[in-house]
C-alpha cells in the first residue's frame, strides 16, 4: 500500500479545535509525521532483539549489583555468597527436601549385580531413591581396597555409565575417566542422564485419533513441564547427584568430587556450585560465556540466570573448594529449526531449534580469567585449586577425561597425588545376560514426569494458599493488598523491564477513510530501539468536547492490527473484523500490534529475555502502558473507559496486560481463557501445549504462582468476560468453567458480580461479538449514537 504525504492544514482549521483536526488531516494533530516504509511487524521484532543483544552483552557488569562478597577469608567468603547459592537453587528447581540417602544393588533380571570385576575395583549395577518417585540409576565402581575419595561422574547426556566405565562401546579409552578414577582409588558412583533422543516422548497411551508421540528430545519434553511447574531438568538431575552426595557422606569419610562432560558437566558445575559439601569437581566440555545460550536447546533455558549467574560466578559459589576446567571439544548438537509455516496453518515438528558447539578457546579463556579475578582476590591460604586445561589460549580443544584434567582433579580430592592412567588391553566385558538401556531410560523419563504432573494435581492448593487464602475479604482491602501481588506477577513472572521508558514521540499517518471512521498508523517509542504500532481508528461523528470510550481490539498469534480490522475475502476469519464493527457503533478503536509473529523469530526474543529475568511479555506490558498513557491524552477519548479485548493469543495478553496495566478499565479474553497450568502441563490431553510447537508457552513457576484465576483477581474490580466457543479446541468446556467459577465467586463474594460474566456459544476459535459488544456498551459507556 502506497502512504499519502502530510498535508498542511489551513489556519482556519487549526483554530476550530484538534477534534476536528483530525478528521481531515494525513497525520493526527500534536503528533510526528511517520514516513517509515516496510514491514512495521518485522522492524518491531528486530528493535526488540537488538535491545536484548545489548542486555546481554551488558549483563555481565550488571551481575555485580546481586553480589556482597567477603574476601577478608575462605570462610567468610563462603558465607557471604549464600544467599546467591540459594537464588541458583531456586531457578534451577532445587527447592524440595531430599529423602534420606540409600542406595540398592539390584539387576534387571535374575542375574548376578556384579556387572564386572578386576584386580582393583568391582562394577555393579545400583539405583538411589533421591525425591518421592525419582531415583537415581547407575553404576558404582568400587576399589577391592580402602577408597581415596568418592565421585560421581556424569557422562554428556547421550552417553550411558557402561561407556564412561569402559564396558560398552562409544568413548574413547582416553576418556572412559569413570574408569580411570577407579583405576586409582576412587570410589565411583556414574549415574544415568536424560538423553537427547526422543522415542519416549509423548504419551501413545492417550485415547485419541491422532498420535501424541512428539519429535521433541527427552530433555525437553521433561523440560517444558518442569520449567511451568517452578522446577527444571537441570534440578532433577542435580538432585539426583546431590542424593549420592549425601550417600558418600553418610558411609564413608573421604572427601568427595563431581566430574562431568558435555550436558553431565553443566550438570556436575550447578551441582557443585549449589552444594558446598562437595570439595572438588571437574567440569569439560561445558565452561564457556553464557550471553549466547539462547543459541543452545531449549533445556538449558534458565529464568534470570544472566541476571546475576554466568559461568564464572556460578565458578564463584565453588570457590574456594577446588575447580578443574577442561577445554574439550563439547558434543555437537543441531536441533533444526522447523520450516515458517504459511499463516494459519500448523506444522508437525514441535521440538524447538537450538545448537551446541565450541565457543572457541578464547572465549573459554576469557570467561575463565573472570572466575580467576575472583579466585586471586581470596587469601592464599585456605584457597582450594582453579585451573584450566589446556592453559593456553592458542590450543584448540581436546579430548574430554585427559589425563592433563583428572591429574589436578584427584590431587584436590587426595594431595598424596595421581597414579596412572591406563588404556585396556581389550574391552572389557559387561557380566549381565540383560541389560535394556532403552526400558532404563524410560524408566527415568517417566519418573521425572510424574512427579510433574502430581506437582500439576496439587498447584491449585498451593497456589490458594499463596493467594487467596490470605487476602482480605473486604473490597477495598483485596485491591489494596492485590498491590503486592501485582508487584509479584509483574516482576517475578512477566519479568519487567527496569529501564525508564522513552517520552512517546507519537507520529502518524492516515491508513484508512471509511464510510464512518478515518483509521491512523501510530508509532511511537517506549525503549531506546523498541517501539509501539498500531492502528487508532476514529468515528467521524466525535463532536467537539465529545469524549468518547476506547476498545484496544487485540490480534492473536502470527497476527498484525489488520487482521482485526479488515474482512477475509475467502471467509476465513475468526475476528471477524471486529475492530473495524466496533468503530462503526461509535467506539474509538485501537488495534495494536503485539510481537508474537514471525514464528522461531518471536520464540528467540523469548529466549533471550528469559536469562535477564524477562520475557515477551515483559516487552508487551511495556508497549501498552506506553500506548494507553497516550490514548488517555488524546482530548476525545475518555481515558477512564479503556477496555480491551482479545481473541487467542490475544486472549492471553488479555489475562496479563490488565493484570498489570490498570489502567485499562476492563478486559475481554476471547479464545483463550482456560485452567491455564493444566493446558501446559498436562500430558493427558491432545491439545495440551505439551505436544505441540509453541514452544515458548511455558512461563517459570507460573503453576505455583498465577492461573488465569489469579491473573483475574488482579484485575478485580475492574469488569471482566470470557468469551468461549463450545468446539474452541484450545480449550474444554468443563475446565473454562471449572477456573471461572472461581472468578465468578470471587466477584460475587466482593460485591461486583454484576461485573464479571462468561459467554458460552455455538462456535469454534472466534470473535462471536454479541455479549462482548454488550459488555463493552454496559461497562464503557457508550450512548447509542
Amino acid at each position: 500500500m502506497k502512504y499519502l504525504g502530510v498535508r498542511i492544514l489551513p489556519a482556519i482549521l487549526l483554530l476550530i479545535g484538534p477534534v476536528f483536526a483530525q478528521q481531515s488531516d494525513k497525520t493526527l494533530t500534536g503528533t510526528g509525521s511517520l514516513d517509515w516504509q516496510g514491514n512495521f511487524a518485522d522492524r518491531n521484532l528486530e528493535g526488540i532483539h537488538r535491545y536484548l543483544d545489548r542486555a546481554l552483552v551488558n549483563s555481565v557488569e550488571g551481575r555485580q549489583r546481586h553480589w556482597k562478597c567477603d574476601y577478608t577469608s575462605a570462610a567468610a567468603y563462603s558465607i557471604s555468597v549464600e544467599t546467591n547459592r540459594s537464588r541458583l537453587k531456586t531457578i534451577i528447581g532445587v527447592v524440595e527436601d531430599r529423602l534420606p540417602a540409600s542406595l540398592q544393588i539390584f539387576a534387571d533380571a535374575p542375574d548376578s549385580d556384579l556387572v564386572f570385576e578386576s584386580e582393583s575395583y568391582t562394577v555393579r549395577q545400583v539405583r538411589w531413591q533421591a525425591l518421592e518417585g525419582i531415583w537415581g540409576e547407575g553404576l558404582l565402581l568400587e576399589p577391592r581396597g580402602a577408597s581415596r575419595a568418592s565421585v560421581v561422574a556424569l557422562p554428556d547426556a547421550d552417553q550411558t555409565p557402561e561407556q564412561l566405565s569402559g564396558l560398552a562401546p562409544g568413548v574413547a579409552p582416553e576418556s572412559q575417566f569413570a574408569r580411570i578414577l577407579a583405576e586409582n582409588g576412587c570410589r565411583v558412583l556414574v549415574p544415568v542422564l536424560i538423553d537427547r533422543s526422543s522415542e519416549f516422548s509423548g504419551n501413545p497411551d492417550l485415547v485419541s485419533t491422532r498420535s501424541r508421540t512428539v519429535n521433541m528430545p527427552h530433555r525437553e519434553w521433561l523440560y517444558r513441564m518442569s520449567y511451568e511447574m517452578g522446577r527444571h531438568l537441570i534440578g532433577y538431575e542435580v538432585q539426583k547427584v546431590l542424593s549420592a552426595v549425601d550417600w558418600f557422606k553418610a558411609t564413608a569419610d573421604k572427601p568427595v568430587g563431581v566430574a562431568g562432560y558435555g550436558e553431565g558437566g553443566l550438570i556436575a558445575f550447578y551441582a557443585a556450585a549449589v552444594d558446598p559439601r562437595i570439595d572438588a569437581a571437574l567440569v569439560s566440555g561445558y565452561f564457556q560465556p553464557r550471553e549466547t545460550m539462547w543459541q543452545q536447546p531449549i533445556y538449558r533455558n534458565v529464568w534470570s540466570l544472566l541476571d546475576e549467574f554466568g559461568d564464572a560466578e556460578i565458578a564463584s559459589l565453588i570457590i574456594p573448594r577446588s575447580l578443574t576446567i577442561e577445554n574439550s571439544s563439547m558434543p555437537q548438537v543441531d536441533i533444526p529449526s522447523s520450516p515458517v509455516p504459511a499463516r494459519g496453518r500448523g506444522i508437525s515438528r514441535q521440538a524447538a531449534p537450538g545448537r551446541i558447539s565450541d565457543p572457541g578457546v578464547a572465549e573459554v579463556v576469557k570467561e575463565f580469567e573472570r572466575a580467576r579475578s575472583i579466585w586471586n582476590r581470596l587469601p592464599s591460604n585456605g584457597r582450594g585449586r582453579l585451573e584450566l586445561v589446556p592453559a593456553n589460549a592458542r590450543l584448540s580443544a581436546g579430548v574430554f577425561g585427559s589425563k592433563q584434567a583428572i591429574q589436578p582433579f584427584v590431587t584436590s580430592l587426595d594431595p598424596t597425588g595421581f597414579m596412572a592412567v591406563t588404556a585396556p588391553a581389550q574391552q572389557l566385558q559387561d557380566r549381565r545376560r540383560k541389560l535394556d538401556v532403552k526400558q532404563r531410560q524410560l524408566r527415568q523419563i517417566r519418573q521425572i514426569e510424574a512427579h510433574v504432573q502430581n506437582l500439576l494435581r496439587i498447584s491449585e492448593q498451593i497456589r490458594d494458599i499463596a493467594f487467596l487464602q490470605k487476602m482480605p475479604k473486604q473490597a477495598e482491602e483485596f485491591v489494596n493488598a492485590s498491590k503486592l501481588y501485582r508487584k509479584q506477577f509483574h516482576e517475578e513472572v512477566i519479568g519487567k523491564v527496569g529501564e525508564p521508558m522513552l517520552p512517546p514521540n507519537v507520529r502518524t499517518r492516515l491508513r484508512y477513510d471509511r464510510e464512518k471512521w478515518r483509521g491512523y498508523d501510530v508509532v511511537m517509542d517506549v525503549w531506546p530501539d523498541v517501539f509501539a504500532w498500531g492502528i487508532l481508528l476514529l468515528p467521524k461523528d466525535l463532536k467537539p468536547g465529545e469524549k468518547r470510550p476506547v476498545v484496544v481490539a487485540q490480534h492473536g498469534l502470527e497476527g498484525i492490527p489488520e487482521d482485526v480490522i479488515e474482512k477475509d475475502p475467502a471467509g476465513n476469519d475468526p475476528y471477524h473484523a471486529f475492530a473495524a464493527r466496533l468503530a462503526d457503533l461509535g467506539f474509538i478503536v485501537y488495534a495494536p500490534f503485539n510481537p508474537y509473529y514471525g514464528y522461531d523469530r518471536f520464540r528467540q526474543i523469548q529466549f533471550k529475555a528469559n536469562p535477564l529475568k524477562l520475557s515477551l511479555f515483559s516487552f508487551i506490558i511495556g508497549q501498552h502502558q506506553q500506548l494507553v498513557g497516550w490514548l488517555k491524552s488524546l482530548p476525545y477519548a475518555n481515558g477512564s473507559a479503556i477496555g480491551f479485548y482479545g481473541l487467542s493469543y490475544g486472549g492471553k495478553a488479555a489475562m496479563r496486560i490488565p493484570a498489570v496495566v490498570e489502567d485499562y478499565a476492563l478486559s475481554i479474553c476471547s479464545g483463550d481463557f482456560n485452567e491455564w497450568i493444566w493446558k501446559n502441563v498436562t500430558v493427558t490431553w491432545p491439545n495440551s501445549y505439551m505436544f505441540t510447537s509453541e514452544y515458548e508457552m511455558s512461563d517459570f513457576n507460573l503453576g505455583m504462582t498465577f492461573n488465569y484465576a489469579e491473573m483475574a483477581y488482579l484485575i478485580y474490580p475492574r469488569p471482566f468476560m470470557v468469551e468461549r466457543g463450545h468446539r474452541d479446541g484450545v480449550g474444554v468446556d468443563e475446565w473454562v468453567a471449572y477456573e471461572y467459577a472461581k472468578v465468578r465467586r470471587l466477584y460475587d463474594e466482593l460485591g461486583a458480580g454484576d461485573r464479571t460474566e462468561i459467554e458460552f456459544f455455538n462456535g469454534v476459535h472466534e470473535i462471536n461479538a454479541k455479549g462482548s459488544f454488550e459488555f463493552l456498551r454496559r461497562h464503557l459507556g457508550l450512548k447509542t449514537q
